[in-house]
């Protein structure tokens, strides 16, 4: 994620925090200084923030080596003012997986919390929970509320909370998976309107909840559904076959003139055959404004970006397009470049090839069958596959 700072690799996943945390922190500095003015109690303050995301990071930590027991890895985890994120490579396909790993991160919570309640009971150093507050009361027991508090918010039954995933989870064991996905997002969507409502009226961070919760319940929403009306189609179905690559050698100035004359954003570098890097737009508009439009491709372009064969599953390049910075992916055969997908044409043509499901359910099988092919704009026949 953009704007993330490296903190260090433990068991083997790295951990990032956001800008915006260190905004976080300021203002809870100065809340604490402008209430008690005085430095102890705003480092108090500070280190309380900080103890809670480190509840959070297990938090994660407890999604993260759940996932890897069922041979699913955890690309990387991001400290978030909102909370933590956990990018898992997947989501678990198996309802019972998908329960584990959503109840892994609040269980982590809840030991916290049991840990902390028994000493603090052992210690009588429990405080009336009268005297409790945000910025007040005896640190370890804010920190126990705050982890149970933790455990009740994540398990709202509604996207992109725990409690989302674990009532997909049971969902799936009796229905369909896109079901039960439109299902759970659904009443995601209705909490989120009921946490608006109520943040109108009472406190203004309710709606921002509410804003994170509906978006985020439409997003899970889209993907399934997305890879729902994938099914068992191949890349090669939805490829495009037409294209322009590019040569190391090649000046910037001429991917300029393609994207121009063409529909290409992003254009595949070949070099004897073989691709050698992406040429991405963003990279190039990026030299272009440093006055490097001479520059050669081969100091522009993209050594490490994804490729994938015509008989790969079109869902995982769909996984691995939405994960990756990159818009476009070669498709290659035996070592020659074959096709390109793209974002845009992956999406016209799950829609177009809905939009025939649709026409062949309510025709009564009157369309039998209708083949599906992409293309770019049409071009002589010389520039079709410009090969270096």
């Amino acid at each position: 994620m953009k704007w993330s700072w490296k903190i260090g690799t433990f068991a083997g996943i790295a951990v990032y925090m956001h800008a915006t945390f260190v905004l976080l922190l300021g203002w809870i500095a100065l809340t604490h200084w402008m209430q008690y003015q005085s430095l102890i109690p705003t480092l108090t303050g500070v280190a309380f923030i900080l103890a809670l995301f480190l509840c959070v990071v297990l938090h994660e930590y407890g999604h993260a080596l759940a996932a890897r027991s069922f041979g699913i890895e955890t690309k990387d985890i991001t400290l978030l003012p909102i909370g933590g994120l956990a990018r898992l490579e997947r989501i678990p396909d198996k309802p019972n997986q998908e329960l584990w790993v959503a109840l892994a991160g609040p269980a982590v919570n809840v030991v916290i919390a049991a840990a902390l309640g028994v000493y603090l009971f052992l210690s009588g150093h429990f405080q009336p929970v009268q005297q409790m507050g945000l910025t007040h009361g005896a640190f370890l027991e804010r920190v126990m509320f705050a982890n149970l508090f933790l455990v009740g918010f994540n398990m709202i039954p509604a996207f992109p909370m725990d409690g989302g995933r674990v009532l997909r989870a049971l969902l799936a064991k009796r229905m369909e998976y896109a079901r039960a996905t439109r299902i759970a997002a659904s009443i995601g969507q209705g909490v989120a309107f009921l946490f608006g409502f109520l943040g109108l009226f009472t406190n203004p961070f309710l709606v921002f909840i509410a804003f994170f919760i509906w978006i985020g319940a439409a997003q899970e929403a889209a993907m399934v559904e997305t890879k729902s009306v994938m099914g068992s189609v191949t890349a090669k179905d939805a490829m495009i076959p037409e294209f322009r690559t590019l040569s190391p050698r090649d000046e910037l100035s001429q991917a300029v003139k393609f994207v121009l004359n063409g529909w290409q954003q992003d254009f595949p570098v070949v070099d004897q055959q073989r691709v050698v890097g992406m040429l991405l737009r963003a990279d190039m508009i990026a030299a272009l404004a440093s006055g490097a439009s001479h520059a050669s491709v081969g100091k522009t372009m993209r050594e490490d970006f994804p490729v994938a064969s015509p008989s790969e599953p079109l869902q995982s390049v769909f996984t691995r397009l939405y994960e990756s910075e990159a818009a476009t992916v070669p498709i290659v055969e035996n070592g020659r470049l074959v096709g390109l997908i793209t974002l845009e044409n992956m999406t016209e043509y799950m829609m177009i090839r809905a939009a025939l499901s649709n026409a062949t359910s309510g025709s009564n099988g009157r369309i039998e069958r209708m083949s599906v092919e992409f293309r770019g704009p049409a071009l002589p026949v010389e520039q079709r596959h410009r090969q270096p």
